[in-house]
């Protein structure tokens, strides 16, 4: 599927040039999405980190329009006067015309500005905007589609709010508007249907059709140029979601997607390339010394140990300090995430380990939410069972204790035998009878709805994993997101996440992969693929991304049971590891945070306003294209020090060993790398001149 290099970071070289022909002072952005201050998916995240560094770069001219959703606004958002004046007249005309729009400021990093708009005040206009749709773009939705009609609802108020925007201003204005996905597409066409003057970019996070395709396990990358994409959206019934997807990536003067992979799929589907990618960044928080992020993993390592000693209550019979610790995370879509050939990998793996002797037992926990009535009698538990021991043990610590300080006051040595009595004897034998356990250690921490058809439930089954003594490979799934109120684990995501060892993400379909991409700012290394945007990112951006803990699995070129086998490979060596080893390959994968911060990753979307505003009003804005393939950027190489694993390292690595002494300066590895990445972005404030620019 050849399809031309869409610009990307390494060929944004010329950007410093393109930042002092763009004076943003005239200009005002506007970023519209269904989920501003409405947390539905991945989406959510994108605006929201990005917000603050959008917010320096546009200052006072700089909006979120989203919908408004009673619940949120009370937590998330402060409601204010509009502080533009055009902007203010332009909310009252609507309101006054019949609408619900509401002003106010995000409280997130950044603080930026929200317009609000009520769809469902609107609703007596829907069934006229449908009529509107047809006869501009003969696009029928159907009235049980509810997702479809907010879209429509949401379409129309958007571009109205646009339309009297522009009306209200006095001069010609110079006005850009971003929309993401199609719930937000049908108010890009009407700008352009209406000859708005509005510079329009729209930026597709995953295709409709993609997604569903993939669900339906077809051969999908391999068969792009095949499908009738008509056919296709018509059989799945989302013909009309899709005409607005394609209608709106079609009619903006820049498109945009999230990753590589995500371009060859929308040229097909969408039957459009992509102007520019820009991908998802988050805001990366930098420890000023590299054993506190080490700290925090060994901290909520801890509380995992707790965890598990709670679960495997009467059949621990494994080390927890050679434990290795993996997990998946995400929405519970069985194959487009992995979950499939991870289990496959887990069993073979356990093999592996019990064959080899090996002292080293994983444990895999699967966070996908799933259909659920309450936690699991047996592992609530299980965590009852190994507080009753931990307060047994203070119990005779402190009588211990006071025995042996009476004793050292009388200025004796205590006689071992007399410390303790019976009655602590009893007490002891008695916490041990009830650990005894009649059962297996429980698979899921909760009761599955839908047991006997749950997909992990039945692959388990068919594996043979049941967390049997035997078993080098135990298994956790727990169907619900993680929160730090829990009674079972009381542990939010990203506590989580950094007492982990290795995250595993072996997706079929993942435009971009924020959950890789939120373990390596962590300082966790992960497991990716070539057919996910993080994985495809990672591997034009580092030389040898094993070296710095992301591994990268092919199921592009390769079967299942070929890339089944390469995963079983990269599990196997990690197990090998050890300790040192998995520390420097922590510190390195912790390096990697700047590449995914969007003080570099800004830059994209920098450079997707520039070419929007340059085509939409040539007379005022320049833009000159830039060649991706004589640029040059940045691009990590091979460290030079030992290798993070005995057989997957490459040949500037010397042979591994498990010296403890081995040579290894951290700092000078460390500035080797900083040299082969850009210093990051830093945006002036509208207060300055308004023109972003690089920092010294």
């Amino acid at each position: 599927m050849p399809l031309a290099r869409s610009l990307s970071v390494t060929s944004l070289s010329g950007l410093e040039d393109w930042d002092e022909e763009f004076d943003l002072e005239d200009a005002v952005l506007f970023e519209v999405a269904w989920e501003v201050a409405n947390k539905v998916g991945g989406i959510y995240t994108v605006i929201q980190t990005k917000a603050r560094l959008t917010a320096e770069e546009w200052g006072e001219n700089y909006f979120l329009v989203g919908p408004y959703v009673e619940s949120n606004v009370r937590t998330q958002v402060e409601l204010i006067e509009p502080t533009n004046p055009i902007l203010k007249r332009t909310i009252d005309k609507m309101n006054a015309s019949g609408c619900k729009v509401y002003f106010g400021r995000w409280l997130i990093e950044g603080s930026p500005y929200v317009v609000l708009i009520d769809v469902a005040f609107t609703a007596w206009s829907l069934d006229r905007w449908k009529s509107e749709l047809w006869e501009n773009f003969s696009i029928g939705v159907p009235w049980f589609d509810r997702e479809a009609n907010d879209a429509v609802l949401f379409g129309f108020l958007t571009a109205w709010l646009l339309g009297e925007y522009a009306a209200q201003c006095e001069e010609p204005p110079h006005i850009l508007a971003h929309f993401h996905e199609w719930l937000a597409g049908l108010g890009l066409m009407l700008c352009r249907r209406r000859q708005l003057p509005v510079a329009t970019i729209f930026t597709t996070h995953a295709t409709l059709l993609g997604r569903y395709l993939c669900a339906g396990k077809v051969d999908f990358y391999n068969n792009l140029a095949e499908f009738n994409v008509d056919k296709e959206a018509g059989d799945r019934q989302i013909y009309h979601r899709y005409c607005l997807e394609r209608s709106a990536a079609r009619c903006a003067h820049v498109f945009t997607t999230v990753s590589q992979i995500t371009a060859i799929e929308a040229e097909y589907l969408l039957k459009r390339k992509p102007d520019i990618i820009t991908p998802n960044g988050l805001n990366v928080k930098k420890f000023s010394a590299m054993h506190e992020f080490q700290n925090l993993h060994a901290k909520s390592k801890n509380r995992i140990q707790e965890f598990i000693r709670g679960h495997f209550y009467g059949h621990l019979d494994f080390n927890l300090d050679k434990c290795i610790f993996l997990f998946i995370a995400g929405r519970y879509e069985f194959s487009n995430k992995g979950a499939d050939i991870f289990l496959e990998a887990l069993a073979r793996l356990n093999y592996l380990l019990r064959v080899n002797h090996s002292d080293v037992t994983v444990v895999a926990f699967f966070i996908m939410p799933a259909r659920t009535n309450n936690f699991n009698v047996e592992t609530l538990k299980g965590q009852a069972v190994r507080k009753q021991l931990w307060d047994t043990a203070q119990t005779v610590k402190e009588r211990f204790g006071k025995k042996l300080y009476e004793s050292l006051l009388v200025g004796q040595l205590p006689d071992v035998s007399k410390m303790l009595d019976k009655e602590d004897f009893t007490m002891m034998k008695r916490a041990i009878f009830s650990t005894q356990r009649q059962c297996q250690p429980p698979i899921c921490t909760h009761n599955m709805l839908e047991d006997s058809s749950d997909p992990i439930l039945n692959c388990i089954r068919r594996i043979g994993l049941f967390n049997c003594s035997a078993d080098r490979v135990k298994v956790i799934f727990h169907p619900e997101f993680l929160s730090s109120t829990s009674p079972l684990l009381p542990m939010d995501y990203e506590e989580f996440v950094r007492g982990c060892h290795l995250g595993v993400f072996p997706s079929y379909y993942e435009p971009w992969g924020y959950t890789p991409a939120e373990c390596t700012v962590m300082g966790i290394p992960s497991i990716s693929t070539n057919l996910s945007g993080f994985g495809c990112f990672m591997e034009e951006h580092i030389a040898d991304p094993s070296a710095y803990g992301i591994y990268i699995l092919d199921r592009r070129f390769r079967g299942v049971d070929e890339s089944c086998n390469q995963l079983t490979s990269f599990l196997f060596q990690f197990c090998k590891q050890s300790r040192r080893q998995r520390i420097i390959q922590r510190n390195r994968t912790e390096r990697l945070s700047d590449l995914l911060d969007w003080r570099y990753l800004g830059r994209y979307y920098i450079s997707a306003r520039h070419m929007a505003l340059a085509k939409a009003f040539p007379d005022t804005y320049m833009y000159e294209a830039q060649d991706p393939t004589s640029s040059s950027g940045f691009r990590y190489p091979r460290p030079a020090s030992v290798p993070p694993s005995p057989s997957l390292s490459r040949h500037s690595s010397p042979h591994h060993s498990d010296d403890e002494d081995e040579r290894y300066d951290e700092d000078l590895e460390a500035e080797k790398d900083r040299v082969n990445i850009r210093q990051p972005f830093v945006a002036k404030t509208k207060a300055g001149d308004g023109v972003p620019s690089e920092s010294d």
